[in-house]
């Protein structure tokens, strides 16, 4: 029969570990989203394709380079991302932490001990070990305090020891508790990196949001502000009429409200613009109004693209980090747990001690004064308490609840591009229903106008063509924004945004 050192460093070198080894699951995915190979009229602006392309750079489908810049310097000076940065550096020295559990740790050691004594009896002590010398310098203080009570003179003593030593400790790997616990920090490592790349996802559709918003607000000012003088406009041709005698003081006071109400929006929006501008100085690490001057300037909404490759539900599992990042816990998770079932194992212990000790520091290191031990131990825990089992079972429970938690982000995540698909094509409707709106109301303000100028119908009726006109056009301006948000919700959805 082997001894219990031999056999451990035969099953170390084999490498054995304890515990279940981890293998990624096997999920099933739809073969297909339901919200694409639609016909041209169910998704007239944009059509969803289950075709695959590259995503890293999604942004880059829409024409507005001041957003590409936007998004290049937020991916270098966000704080989030750095943030997440620091994780994964973190997360790389847990990994150096646990492996060094398994390597042999050394340790140098060195003392020097000068003892003065008005008493003889510490004048044997010179060749003593430190420890001697140590125990031996109490009682020669003893000593000389009993002299000095007694009025008897002491003879002076000097001792002087110097030691010096080196010692080493292995805890052999045997049944893999180290190797599980590297291989544990190693999946938190990957898992960290992974967020770091959801944060990257995150970022590119905050900023890209923020800012379509930002151009869709102005562009409903814009419409605002124009309304607002055309019905100033038309309040000085109604009040010159008035003074003629043409029309009543009502038709005068029904529109200055109409333009009073209008002009009311404005403010709003302005705070508006305001906010979201501060939001993306915020996400580049810059003061809140630092962009002020270069986001100020109004710039049209950047159209969606014609045709969208969206790639299928399978693709998700690799493209989306917040998925990976989950895979690489219930990795994480699965390691613990054979962690948990090393501590039912023996453990198998080797130190080892070289020494030097001596009362001259010059010959401290010659071979009389040299020492050395070496030592082999086994600890086995037999009884704690159900400790150990109750450790390895709640581990099991940890990995189960990782196990879930992965299977729920799968689902979240086609959930999330089959709902993003759902908003992107339905405004895509809207949008060319709002297109009529805005056409039909710009004709009836006209024929309202000049039919009222005939006296064949009242004010009430210019009053609620020109109301409806400026609701179909601010409705539609919300509209192109809506559109522009979904296709950033989709891209976020897919997974792109990382490289």
């Amino acid at each position: 029969m082997r001894r219990p050192l031999a056999l451990a460093a035969a099953l170390s070198v084999a490498g054995c570990a304890v515990g279940p080894d981890y293998h990624e699951p096997e999920l099933q995915t739809a073969s297909s989203y339901e919200g694409v190979s639609l016909r041209a009229q169910d998704a007239p602006i944009s059509v969803p394709l289950p075709t695959e392309a590259d995503l890293s750079h999604w942004w880059t489908t829409l024409d507005d380079q001041q957003l590409h810049g936007l998004i290049d310097r937020a991916l270098k000076t966000n704080l989030d991302l750095r943030i997440a940065a620091s994780r994964v550096r973190e997360a790389r020295q847990q990994e150096i932490i646990s492996g060094a559990a398994g390597l042999p740790q050394f340790n140098l050691s060195g003392a020097g001990v000068k003892l003065h004594s008005n008493s003889n009896i510490a004048a044997g002590i010179g060749g003593a070990s430190p420890a001697a010398a140590a125990a031996s310098s109490v009682a020669a203080a003893s000593a000389a305090s009993a002299a000095a009570s007694s009025n008897t003179t002491p003879t002076s003593t000097n001792v002087t020891l110097y030691s010096a030593g080196f010692d080493a400790s292995w805890e052999i790997d045997v049944f893999g508790g180290v190797r599980r616990s590297v291989e544990a920090a190693r999946a938190g490592t990957q898992a960290a990196q992974w967020q770091a790349r959801d944060a990257q996802v995150t970022l590119t559709a905050e900023i890209a949001a923020d800012y379509l918003g930002l151009r869709a607000t102005q562009a409903r000012l814009a419409i605002l502000r124009g309304e607002a003088k055309s019905q100033t406009d038309t309040l000085q041709i109604i009040s010159a009429r008035r003074q003629a005698g043409f029309v009543t003081e009502l038709d005068v006071n029904q529109q200055q409200t109409l333009l009073a109400s209008t002009t009311a929006q404005i403010p709003l929006l302005v705070a508006q613009i305001r906010v979201m501008e501060h939001a993306i100085a915020i996400l580049m690490a810059e003061q809140p109004e630092s962009l002020a001057s270069e986001l100020d300037p109004v710039r049209p909404l950047p159209p969606v693209p014609p045709q969208l490759p969206v790639g299928l539900p399978s693709d998700l599992l690799r493209r989306r980090p917040d998925v990976r990042a989950a895979e690489r816990q219930l990795a994480a998770a699965t390691a613990q747990e054979g962690v948990a079932i090393a501590d039912l194992y023996p453990k198998f212990n080797l130190l080892g001690a070289l020494s030097y000790s001596g009362n001259a520091l010059g010959t401290l290191f010659s071979a009389g004064n040299f020492g050395q031990i070496g030592l082999a131990s086994i600890m086995w825990p037999i009884f704690k308490g159900g400790q150990i089992r109750a450790n390895i079972k709640a581990k099991q429970e940890e990995e189960q609840q990782a196990y879930l938690s992965y299977q729920k982000t799968i689902l979240g995540a086609v959930k999330d591009v089959e709902d993003a698909l759902v908003r992107y094509v339905t405004e895509q409707q809207r949008l060319q229903s709002l297109e009529k709106a805005v056409a039909f109301g710009r004709s009836s303000l006209a024929i309202a106008i000049q039919q009222y100028q005939g006296g064949l119908v009242t004010y009430v009726d210019v009053l609620s063509a020109q109301s409806n006109y400026l609701s179909a056009q601010d409705q539609l301006a919300q509209s192109h924004q809506a559109l522009a948000t979904d296709l950033v919700s989709l891209y976020k959805a897919l997974g792109g945004g990382w490289t």
